[in-house]
């Protein structure tokens, strides 16, 4: 059985061969660098999570989820008539 060490060589061989090892490490040239990369793209989530609350944030991802390469996601709810209250994507006030 591979020990943690040499099981962390190779993903980060593999990381070096532009392989995307970690859940979002995309573009991280290391395994390290991917591991950096995720922590951060996850905290900057959570972040604008906790800017627009629950149902902003709900509200930005239903319309980023009907983007495609052709049209953004606001071109396709408009054109498909879906509703998307844009007013929930200020910051909350405090």
């Amino acid at each position: 059985m591979a020990s943690r060490q040499e099981s962390r060589k190779e993903l980060d061989r593999k990381a070096k061969e532009g392989e995307t090892v970690v859940p979002g490490g995309t573009g991280g040239k290391s395994l390290e660098a991917q591991e950096h990369l995720a922590e951060g793209r996850s905290k900057g989530g959570q972040t604008r999570k906790e800017q627009l609350g629950e149902e902003g944030y709900s509200e930005m991802g239903k319309k980023g989820g009907l983007s495609t390469k052709e049209e953004s996601g606001g071109e396709r709810a408009e054109r498909e008539g879906i509703d998307i209250d844009e007013s929930k994507f200020t910051n909350k006030q405090s």
